[in-house]
């Protein structure tokens, strides 16, 4: 399956399984509250799918053609007539705190959602990254708080970690409560347990959309190496006797560490023959061998561009004994795994909210807004990489949508929350003139967000 396809496959079952989440909340709490629900539906416009229930409502569930949001229609006399017999099921009839229960469950189960994902998420296993240190960045801030080669971290502020992941949300969630002081918990080469006093007041981690870590100069532990892929057939690298595996040492006498640089000269020599030292490994000895070989890299046309290069894929892998030691399997049984679901969800929380509140107030770049289109994208990797990896996606997209949902914009959950909050310290709903307002403003601040959502994935693209 294509990386397209992949992505639409999977944008397209995040979006229909969390709709029908958070729209089954409204949907069941309505019901419960004694409210009739007229339709139930899964997307937008022409219906592909219906079913009418036999009971006395006759809901309708609907399955639409557009997948990007669904609805629930209950029963409503701003919106049609009633019968006198069915006023009281009436959503606009019913009392303040009913109609707050209703609305409010939408972003709510979305909440409960992440966290069972999470169980779910833990229970499967996953594997990740520890949390081991590499040579910092001379002058960050990690620098000055001493961190040496192979410190592995081991709790922040006293928050135990486990992964690498686990870090980086534990430590940027402490820069947002406090980021003068963080003290970070690891074990030295040599095995000892010390503490790393972290500075980062400085530091504004969301000005722009560069990795977090980074910038206080982390670098991830271990041997790397650069590897080269299977050539394509007749290309440059082919014909210069490159092989998949092959170790990449130097190309025209630079020592290569990554893709940037490997490339970098490629596009600088076009036409021109360059010597490429390799390591390859003896098929009879064993042993690895450094080979010079002459490569001449020229222009090739892939899916319609053309651009300098030499016909071969490399990538940053590590020696096996540095992956075992780097990865690691996290799995718990389910009563673990449901606590542990429900602190990363909270966790996960309080960092959204942080970081929404310094985009409000400026210190976090509107760059880090993303939209359907790197929405897509993470989906499609998620579900390329593992089934619990993907869980963990739908989990943190949940959250998110219940957290945006809560927002006191009108059109949106939190709007419609705002205004009952305002009825019941008045005794007497908004006006509908006030509502109506409130409505226009509300849908330009969410096309707004959505245009720039959608900008910066474009940006994202070009790049």
């Amino acid at each position: 399956m294509s990386t397209f396809l992949m992505n639409t496959f999977a944008f397209l079952v995040t979006i229909a399984i969390l709709v029908a989440v958070h729209e089954f909340g409204h949907y069941w709490v309505a019901k419960k509250l004694g409210v009739k629900v007229l339709k139930f539906s899964i997307g937008f416009g022409k219906p592909l799918f219906t079913y009418t229930s036999k009971s006395a409502d006759k809901t309708e569930y609907i399955l639409a053609a557009i997948p990007l949001g669904g609805f629930v229609k209950m029963l409503d006399e701003r919106e049609g007539k009633v019968e006198d017999h069915e006023l009281h099921r009436s959503f606009n009839q019913q009392v303040v705190w009913k109609r707050m229960a209703i609305v409010f469950a939408g972003p709510a189960i979305n909440f409960i959602f992440a966290i069972f994902a999470y169980m779910l998420m833990f229970m499967v296993g996953i594997s990740a990254l520890n949390p081991y240190v590499g040579n910092v960045d001379a002058n960050s801030p990690m620098a000055i708080a001493g961190f040496q080669n192979q410190d592995l971290v081991t709790a922040v502020n006293g928050e135990p970690v486990a992964t690498l992941s686990d870090f980086s949300v534990t430590l940027l969630s402490e820069y947002l409560a406090n980021p003068a002081q963080i003290n970070v918990h690891v074990k030295t080469e040599e095995g000892r347990a010390t503490i790393r006093k972290l500075d980062l007041s400085a530091l504004k981690l969301f000005a722009d959309e560069g990795d977090p870590l980074k910038k206080m100069g982390f670098n991830l532990w271990g041997n790397y190496f650069v590897a080269f892929g299977q050539p394509m057939k007749d290309s440059p690298a082919d014909k210069a006797g490159i092989k998949a595996n092959d170790k990449l040492i130097s190309l025209n006498g630079v020592p290569i560490h990554g893709f940037a640089e490997f490339s970098a000269i490629i596009k600088k020599n076009e036409g021109k023959t360059l010597p490429i030292i390799v390591s390859r490994k003896d098929v009879a000895t064993g042993k690895e061998k450094e080979i010079t070989l002459e490569v001449t890299p020229k222009t090739i046309e892939i899916k319609g561009e053309s651009r300098v290069m030499v016909g071969i894929g490399i990538g940053r892998v590590s020696d096996e004994a540095t992956s075992k030691r780097l990865r690691t399997e996290v799995s718990y049984s389910a009563p673990t795994a449901f606590v542990e679901g429900a602190k990363y969800t909270w966790k996960m929380t309080s960092l959204s909210l942080g970081v929404m509140g310094k985009l409000v107030t400026g210190e976090a770049s509107l760059k880090n807004i993303s939209g359907p289109i790197s929405i897509a994208n993470y989906a499609g990797k998620s579900l390329a990489i593992s089934l619990s990896f993907f869980i963990g996606f739908l989990a943190l997209i949940s959250l998110s949508l219940g957290i945006m949902n809560l927002l006191p914009v009108p059109v949106l959950d939190g709007g419609h929350l705002l205004f009952y909050t305002i009825e019941l310290i008045k005794g007497s709903p908004v006006s509908e003139a006030v509502e109506e307002i409130g409505m226009r403003i509300g849908l330009a601040m969410v096309g707004t967000l959505m245009v720039l959502a959608f900008y910066n994935d474009i940006l994202r693209l070009l790049k």
